[in-house]
C-alpha cells in the first residue's frame, strides 16, 4: 500500500455502528477503511441465505430505533434501505384467547376493553406518559455525554443543558423520572393497568435482550429503550427493513464507499498496537499491520481492551472496572423457512396483528419464571418468545408462496449448568422454542423446512458479542449515561490516545440506532480540529 493510500482512520467491525461513524469521518474528508473478520459485512445486522432462496435476518430482526437524522445525513434510503412499518401485534393465552394491538387508536382501545374497561381508560394516560419519558430522553441520545467530574467548558455547558433541560419537565414529572429509571416494569405496569394480559404483552419490551426479570429495578428503562425510535415520525413504530435487516448496513456500506471510504473483510483484528500510550493501528490475525493515526473499535468494551489491547498499556484501575462491566448472555434466536403460513387459532383469521410481533406468555409471572430458569443456568421451559413472519409485508425474503419466521428467545443462557453447548443442547433449546409456539398453531410443525437456532454462545462466536449480549452491556441504570462503559471514559475517547469506541458499549447503548457509532465520530472530529488550532 502506498502512502497516499494509506488510511488515516480504522475502524474495526463493519456492524452497523462502525459503518456510520466510518460515514460520518469519510464526509468529513478522512481516508478511512473498515476492517471486519467475517467475509460478510453486517455483525448483526446482516441478512444471509443459509437455506435455498430464503433470506434470514440472523440476529436482529427489525428496525425503529436507527435515528431519522443519520438516515437523512447519509442519504440511506438513497442507497436502498426502506422500511416498511407492521400493523400491530398480538399475544395469544394458553386458555386460546388472545390480545391483540392495532396501529389505529380507537381499535386498539376497543381491543383492550375486552380484557378490561379500565384499562382501555389507563391506556391513554400510560402511553402520554412513556411517551414524555420518550420526549425527554430522546433529545440526549445524539449528544456525547459530560463528565460530572470536570470542569472543562464543553463538560459543564453539557451538564448545564442536561440540568436545565431536567429541569424543565416541572417538580411532579422530575420525581416520576427518577422513579420511572430506576424501578421495574412490572411495578410500572401495575400503576396503569389491572389485566394479566395486558400488562405481559407490555412487559416484554423490559426483558428483551436482556438478563434481567420484569421484577427486576430497572426494566422499566428498558421498556422505554425499545419506544424510543420513530418511522415517519411515528414514536414507538416498528417495522421491518425490506432485504432483512442487512439492508441497513448494505446502505451504510454505499453510502461509504460513495464518500470514499473501503472495507476490508476477511481482516480479523488480532491486536491493537500501542506505542508511547497511543493507538498507532492494528496487527491482523494474519500477522498483517496496518497502521493508522487513529482508530476506532466498533467491539465491545471487554473485547477491546481485555482481547485485544495489552493490560500492561492500560491504567490498572481502568481494567478492573471493565472486568467489572456486565455483559450478560440471555437470549437466543430462531431462524426458520416454512411451506406456507402457519395458522394461529386463537387470532381471527386475517387479522392484521399477525403482520407484526406475536407472543405467547400471557402473564408476567411466566416470565420471571422463564427468567428463573435462566438464573438455575438453563434455557426457559416456557421461554418469552417474539416471533414475526416479516415475509407477509416484505415478499422479497422468501420464495413464493413460502415464509420465513424470525423468533427471539428469552431466556437462553451463555454458559448451562450442565456443561458447555453442543448440537444435542442446541437441538433441544430448539425444540423447546418450536413446541412452545406449536402449542398455538397446529400446523407449524409441519411446515418447517429449515430451522437455524443461535445461541448466546453462537452468537458470540460468529459475530462477535461478548457472551451474545445485544446491547454489548446491560441498560441499568448504572451503566447508561455518564457511566457507560466506565466513569470518566463515557465519551467515546479512551486511555489510549488515537483510540475510540464507537459500538453499543457506549451512550446510548444497543439496538440498531447508529447514535453510538455518529456521536464517535464527531468525538474524532471534535479533538482533530482542536489538535490543529
Amino acid at each position: 500500500m502506498g502512502e497516499r493510500d494509506k488510511p488515516e482512520v480504522l475502524v474495526v467491525g463493519a456492524g452497523h455502528n462502525g459503518l456510520v461513524a466510518a460515514c460520518y469521518l469519510a464526509r468529513a474528508g478522512l481516508k478511512v477503511q473498515v476492517l471486519e473478520r467475517n467475509p460478510h459485512i453486517g455483525g448483526a445486522a446482516v441478512s444471509r441465505k443459509l437455506y435455498g432462496e430464503f433470506t434470514y435476518s440472523n440476529c436482529s430482526y427489525v428496525c425503529s430505533l436507527l435515528r431519522p437524522e443519520i438516515m437523512r445525513a447519509l442519504e440511506l434510503p438513497r442507497y436502498g434501505l426502506q422500511i416498511i412499518p407492521y400493523d400491530g401485534g398480538c399475544t395469544m393465552m394458553r386458555d386460546g384467547g388472545h390480545l391483540a394491538l392495532y396501529d389505529n387508536h380507537d381499535a386498539l382501545r376497543r381491543e383492550i376493553a375486552r380484557h378490561s374497561k379500565r384499562d382501555a381508560e389507563a391506556y391513554d394516560r400510560y402511553a402520554r406518559d412513556v411517551i414524555r419519558q420518550c420526549k425527554f430522553i430522546k433529545p440526549l441520545l445524539m449528544r456525547e455525554p459530560p463528565d460530572p467530574t470536570s470542569f472543562r467548558p464543553r463538560d459543564i455547558r453539557e451538564l448545564l443543558y442536561l440540568g436545565g433541560h431536567f429541569q424543565r419537565l416541572g417538580e411532579q414529572r422530575m420525581y416520576d423520572t427518577l422513579r420511572f429509571w430506576t424501578m421495574s416494569a412490572a411495578d410500572f405496569l401495575d400503576e396503569y393497568f389491572e389485566s394479566e394480559i395486558v400488562k405481559a404483552h407490555m412487559a416484554g419490551s423490559a426483558i428483551i435482550g436482556t438478563a434481567l426479570g420484569p421484577r427486576s429495578p430497572g426494566t422499566a428503562y428498558v421498556l422505554l429503550h425499545h419506544y424510543m425510535g420513530d418511522i415517519d415520525d411515528t414514536v414507538g413504530a416498528w417495522g421491518f427493513a425490506r432485504g432483512g435487516m442487512g439492508a441497513v448496513t448494505r446502505a451504510l456500506a454505499a453510502s461509504l464507499q460513495a464518500s470514499g471510504g473501503t472495507i476490508r473483510t476477511d481482516a480479523g483484528v488480532e491486536r491493537i498496537l500501542v506505542r508511547n500510550g497511543r493507538s498507532v493501528g492494528v496487527a491482523l490475525a494474519n500477522g498483517e499491520e496496518i497502521h493508522a493515526r487513529l482508530v476506532l473499535s466498533n467491539m465491545d468494551v471487554k473485547r477491546t481492551f481485555l482481547e485485544t489491547v495489552d493490560s500492561d498499556d492500560l491504567p490498572e484501575d481502568f481494567v478492573r472496572q471493565v472486568r467489572n462491566f456486565k455483559i450478560r448472555g440471555s437470549s437466543g434466536k430462531l431462524n426458520i423457512a416454512l411451506d406456507g403460513l402457519p395458522t394461529f387459532p386463537a387470532i381471527p383469521l386475517g387479522s392484521p396483528s399477525t403482520r407484526g410481533d406475536m407472543h405467547v406468555t400471557d402473564t408476567i409471572e411466566m416470565m420471571e419464571r422463564a427468567y428463573d430458569d435462566w438464573k438455575e443456568g438453563t434455557w426457559s421451559r416456557a421461554p418469552y418468545i417474539d416471533m414475526l413472519i416479516p415475509t407477509q409485508i416484505d415478499p422479497t425474503m422468501a420464495p413464493d408462496g413460502k415464509h420465513y419466521m424470525s423468533v427471539f428467545v428469552q431466556y437462553c443462557p451463555y454458559q448451562l449448568a450442565s456443561g458447555p453447548w453442543d448440537a444435542t443442547k442446541r437441538k433441544a433449546f430448539g425444540d423447546t422454542v418450536i413446541d412452545t409456539i406449536a402449542r398455538h398453531s397446529p400446523d407449524f410443525k409441519s411446515l418447517i423446512l429449515h430451522a437455524e437456532v443461535r445461541t448466546p454462545w453462537d452468537l458470540e462466536n460468529e459475530v462477535g458479542l461478548t457472551e451474545g449480549n445485544i446491547f454489548q452491556g446491560e441498560l441499568t441504570f448504572d451503566q447508561l449515561l455518564f457511566n457507560r462503559p466506565i466513569p470518566g471514559y463515557a465519551q467515546y475517547r479512551t486511555p489510549l490516545r488515537g483510540l475510540y469506541l464507537c459500538g453499543s458499549s457506549t451512550h446510548p447503548g444497543g439496538g440498531v440506532m447508529g447514535a453510538p457509532g455518529a456521536n464517535a465520530a464527531r468525538a474524532v472530529l471534535r479533538d482533530l480540529r482542536m489538535e490543529a488550532a
